[in-house]
């Protein structure tokens, strides 16, 4: 398994970025991702009770598990619009579609920018062309720049393997910086694959994969509207399905979650006002949800936080944010190491 760092690019799949006008300072706002056969889809939305309108759309069109494109707009989330954003998103929608020649129902979409404003539809529509005829094979930089906000630098990551005798390839883009807290807050997701898997096993991976990624990071704990992660997977490598219970779908979620694990990563080192990028590990708690309320709570704690801001391995600190979070564990039981330095053993201070 190895990462591709020159040309990031899947066989199958096209992309491309442009301005179209939706932002006021000349930035790239207008993305598009197509395969040139329907695909595979899976996908993963906001907890938000308060979903955008592209999210609403999208949680529709997925009941099949096939998408064909993926348009996005960056600089509007389209969010708190009512039904009239609905119908934007619908148009959006259609706008690409009808270029692209597509079924409009294999399109989903995605926004992401100020809430409570309408989408400049004119701009978008006219915007549209120029996007669908500048596709390319390399395009994906393209379009992880497009779906850019507060980020500072696009994120993008590649895998490639041998599957079987077959070569798979495994490409995504993010945007994050700002509100990431699970799940996904103000995330953008878009996965690619050329891989050939049965439907129910890429939901499958795909969530087991969001769940130790996407969902294990935090920023600032806020959550968003707008948040989605989608999986595309046009089958194109020719390998033989990929299936439960087999080495080679194993060998496929490593390669997936590699992916993205490292557009994670990027998040959080782009989040807005880090310096500084924390694992956390827990160790022998009774769940794993135990552990991860455990690990948020230290992740979260603003007092953790200004420690590590200030080079203060302020080992107090994160022990009193564990023992905040809700799980009953003996103190005698704890143990914390700070860069595999034991700083608290067994309920004291180490000597």
């Amino acid at each position: 398994m190895t990462q591709n760092k020159e040309t990031f690019a899947v066989p199958g799949f096209l992309a491309n970025g442009i301005h179209a006008g939706i932002k006021q300072d000349g930035m790239k706002d207008l993305a598009l991702i197509f395969s040139t056969v329907p695909a595979k889809a899976s996908a993963l939305f906001t907890k938000n009770c308060l979903k955008a309108a592209p999210v609403l759309l999208d949680m529709e069109r997925m009941k099949t598990g096939l998408a064909q494109a993926i348009v996005a707009n960056s600089g509007n989330a389209n969010a708190a619009t009512g039904s009239s954003g609905y119908n934007d998103a619908v148009a959006m929608s259609k706008s690409a579609s009808e270029v692209l020649n597509v079924d409009d129902d294999l399109l989903l979409v995605a926004s992401t920018g100020v809430i409570g404003h309408r989408l400049p539809l004119e701009n978008i529509s006219i915007g549209m062309r120029e996007l669908v005829n500048g596709l390319r094979q390399d395009g994906l930089p393209l379009a992880a720049e497009a779906i850019m906000t507060t980020d500072k630098f696009p994120k993008i990551a590649c895998q490639k393997g041998i599957i079987g005798s077959k070569e798979i390839t495994v490409c995504g883009v993010a945007k994050g910086a700002g509100m990431i807290e699970p799940h996904m807050a103000t995330m953008l997701a878009f996965v690619i694959t050329d891989a050939d898997i049965d439907s129910r096993i890429l939901k499958t991976v795909f969530k087991e994969a969001a769940d130790r990624s996407f969902n294990a990071i935090t920023v600032d704990g806020c959550m968003s509207t707008n948040d989605t992660a989608i999986i595309l997977a046009n089958g194109i490598a020719g390998n033989k399905q990929l299936r439960s219970s087999s080495a080679n779908t194993s060998l496929f979620k490593e390669m997936l979650f590699h992916v993205m694990s490292d557009l994670s990563r990027h998040i959080v080192r782009d989040g807005e006002g880090a310096t500084k990028v924390i694992d956390i590990f827990i160790d022998k708690a009774k769940s794993v949800e135990d552990a991860k309320r455990i690990a948020y709570a230290i992740a979260n704690s603003n007092l953790v936080k200004t420690a590590f801001y200030g080079c203060d391995p302020n080992w107090g600190r994160i022990i009193a944010a564990a023992g905040s979070a809700g799980v009953q564990f003996p103190i005698d039981n704890l143990t914390l190491y700070i860069e595999n330095i034991p700083v608290f053993t067994h309920g004291c201070r180490t000597e």
